[in-house]
């Protein structure tokens, strides 16, 4: 049986999660260059990089992916950031997703069918060029 969870670090990192859904970037990367993990997951495997995806920041996006942070990880039901961003109609944070690498295919839905879903031929042909 596994030990509970100490509340200090529980408290810390609900606060860095929160930091990455409002994009606050400078407070969010001070977090990250002081050691915590660019991929940290909550209990819903949505890393910082998503969160801040989903919530439209492109800034903090970048920053965390210049710190190493994967932009193809899925969230437990399978959704990629850049799945999200499209979804949410977040074109800086497409951009910024695509440059540090993401992957339009990766995911479940894709980036490419979630675009195609929501009748994005835009995407769709950018994701075809990417």
């Amino acid at each position: 049986m596994s030990e509970a969870p100490d509340p200090e670090v529980v408290e810390l990192a609900t606060k860095i999660f929160d930091l990455a859904r409002r994009g606050e970037t400078e407070a969010l990367t001070g977090y990250v260059d002081a050691g915590v993990p660019a991929n940290l997951t909550n209990d819903r495997g949505d890393t910082l990089v998503m969160l801040a995806a989903y919530h439209g920041h492109a800034e903090a996006v970048r920053a965390l992916l210049e710190r190493g942070a994967d932009a193809n990880l899925a969230n437990d039901k399978g959704q990629t950031p850049l799945a999200g961003a499209v979804f949410k109609g977040a074109d800086d944070v497409i951009r910024a997703l695509l440059d540090g690498g993401a992957d339009p295919a990766a995911g479940t839905p894709s980036a490419v069918d979630t675009a195609r879903m929501f009748g994005k031929t835009d995407l769709v042909d950018l994701f075809g060029n990417s």
